[in-house]
């Protein structure tokens, strides 16, 4: 059983996403502020924390940055729909994913899922390594699953867990066209609903990430009414 840290001054966030945890099978300790959460995690760290960004006393920034000072435990933040800096200054200081407010409580489980997958993945780096988890090249591509690692012509890109996983199934196969119903199945499994419009999204922050590291990127081509293809570099 995943041990949760949910970190937020909401008491009905609290309550509402420790319960959806809980039944979900997850062990959930709840916070109001990062401070008590840090003074808690120097006890027992959990396997994964949800934070929300905008706290009193210590925030989940501060929180992020105390907790990387000695543990890689994956970090999911909260945020709300205006908070795009605080999202990729989060990103860059070391959280996994994002996921901002009003937020799907089925979606939060799905990421904290897939995200404890991937840790899962790495613990158990064991015998044959599956073809999902190997490090792989497509030109100027560079992804490493198993440490949730990006690189284009050298340069790292930090990419949420989605995004990378919309890159992944994109360069598996250089050429072919992948229509928006099999990346949302790809990104989200079977259990959370999504429409097109949030696949477009996601790949428009993609795009929008790989050109930090190069301006003249366009690997990733759109087929208007299709979806979308990756053309190797």
């Amino acid at each position: 059983m995943s041990r949760i840290a949910l970190v937020d001054d909401d008491r009905n966030i609290l309550t509402s996403v420790s319960m959806t945890l809980e039944a979900e099978g997850f062990e959930v300790e709840t916070y109001n502020d990062g401070q008590s959460a840090l003074d808690a995690f120097s006890r027992q760290m959990p396997d994964l924390g949800v934070f929300d960004i905008k706290m009193p006393r210590m925030d989940g920034m501060d929180l992020l940055q105390r907790l990387r000072q000695k543990s890689s435990v994956p970090v999911i933040f909260l945020t709300s729909k205006d908070d795009e800096i605080d999202e990729v200054l989060g990103l860059r200081m070391g959280a996994d994913d994002y996921v901002r407010k009003p937020f799907s409580q089925r979606l939060l489980v799905e990421r904290i899922r897939a995200i404890l997958r991937r840790q899962e993945a790495i613990a158990s780096d064991e015998g044959e390594v599956p073809e999902e988890t190997q490090v792989m090249q497509r030109g100027e591509l560079v992804m490493d699953p198993l440490r949730h690692a990006v690189k284009w012509k050298g340069r790292d890109v930090t990419l949420t867990v989605t995004e990378f996983l919309l890159l992944q199934a994109l360069a598996q196969r250089p050429g072919f066209v992948k229509s928006r119903d099999q990346l949302m199945d790809v990104a989200y499994d079977d259990q959370v609903y999504v429409d097109d419009r949030t696949i477009d999204s996601h790949i428009k922050r993609l795009r929008k990430k790989m050109r930090t590291a190069d301006a003249e990127f366009s690997a990733i081509e759109t087929l208007y009414g299709i979806g979308y293809r990756y053309n190797e570099e």
